[in-house]
């Protein structure tokens, strides 16, 4: 495993003058909620260990064009969302590029081209802040690759997903794995603050194939920056006591997975998504971000359980969307629930239907 120091090179091998990457990052879904930092401007260190299941279909596509430019004095680049200049993305990629000039001493040599897109609606409530810093990452380690071909690929995604944490800290869970931790936790091998680790222990078929059909009741701007949101925990009167609940539900989960529990599974879960927002809800300032749809899903979702023993559940982020989980097993019958239930709470009928994928793929 390597450290912080690892990741800062001494030289390169190799030069390049010009060239292009396409790398596809996935978002994904926390299952034990990540929810408060670390002191520290900029580190992005968790506050407590999380976990997450990588997604599969809603991903962010990012292309880097770059070539080698005569000023070296300040970062130079152009920035495309979906084809067309997008300015108001430009101060984040600058201040990513700040944090991390000191691991890719690159960045100012070169003039990059981002044109970058996503296979889900902007705005859907879906982490695209995760996807896009993951699949940026993922190409500017492309290129520090090309110019040190003798990198190891251990090193390769351990540093990828060091340097999307930088970016945004969730995004460190979209680089490689199904399910991914991030930060120490007594109990998982090689787990770590510094970027996401593939779960190290065994996974039951039961979760093989998982779904997630993502129920989108509203489509609006966050209603709170996670910047904002994280920052809530400091002097948070409940803050300890979560950061103690997430290690337990951590290993807690390291058991369900290995014995298949599905019901354990939904307990856990369900406890997670609605603590991140109870912790939002006890905070000053206090935000209650789920809306009156967000309870009906809820309600129905926990109907249709006690009456079927079908095992669905639900999961949330930030927000008043809503992740519903369940095994492939029970597809069929979980989809009937959603056309005929709950498309109505969505807003405009929409939904996205997903699964448990496997992170980041470079596009030939």
């Amino acid at each position: 495993m390597f450290s912080e120091n690892d990741f800062i090179p001494h030289k390169y091998s190799q030069s390049i003058e010009t060239g292009k990457f396409e790398w596809s990052s996935p978002s994904n879904i926390a299952l034990v909620k990540y929810w408060g930092k670390k002191e520290g401007k900029g580190q992005q260190i968790p506050a407590n260990p999380s976990v997450s299941f990588t997604l599969n279909n809603c991903k962010t596509i990012t292309k880097l064009a770059f070539a080698k430019k005569q000023s070296q004095d300040t970062f130079s680049f152009d920035l495309l969302f979906e084809g067309k200049p997008k300015e108001e993305f430009k101060p984040k990629i600058e201040q990513f590029f700040e944090r991390v000039l000191v691991y890719l001493p690159f960045l100012k040599d070169y003039h990059f081209t981002i044109d970058t897109q996503n296979t889900f609606p902007h705005s859907s409530g879906i982490a695209s802040s995760a996807s896009g810093m993951a699949a940026l990452a993922m190409n500017l380690m492309s290129l520090e690759k090309a110019l040190n071909p003798e990198m190891t690929e251990d090193y390769f995604y351990q540093k990828a997903s060091f340097l999307a944490r930088l970016g945004s800290g969730s995004a460190c869970r979209s680089v490689k794995g199904e399910v991914v931790v991030w930060g120490e936790h007594k109990n998982i091998k090689g787990s770590s603050d510094l970027f996401g680790v593939e779960f190290p222990n065994a996974i039951h078929e039961n979760f093989k194939n998982f779904q997630d059909t993502i129920l989108l009741v509203d489509k609006g701007e966050k209603q709170v920056s996670s910047s904002i949101g994280h920052n809530l925990m400091h002097n948070h009167p409940f803050a300890e006591r979560r950061f103690e609940q997430a290690h337990e539900n951590l290993d807690q989960l390291i058991s369900v997975f290995e014995s298949g529990n599905l019901e354990e599974f939904i307990t856990i879960v369900e406890s997670e998504a609605l603590t991140l927002h109870s912790m939002m809800m006890t905070s000053i300032p206090y935000f209650i971000l789920m809306k009156p749809n967000t309870l009906e899903i809820i309600n129905r979702i926990w109907k249709f359980r006690n009456e079927t023993k079908i095992p669905v559940c639900f999961t949330l982020d930030a927000g008043a969307n809503v992740h519903v989980l369940y095994p492939e097993s029970v597809k069929e019958s979980v989809l009937q629930l959603i056309k005929t239930e709950l498309v109505g709470y969505c807003q405009n009928g929409h939904y996205i239907c997903d699964q448990i994928g496997i992170g980041s793929e470079k596009n030939q």
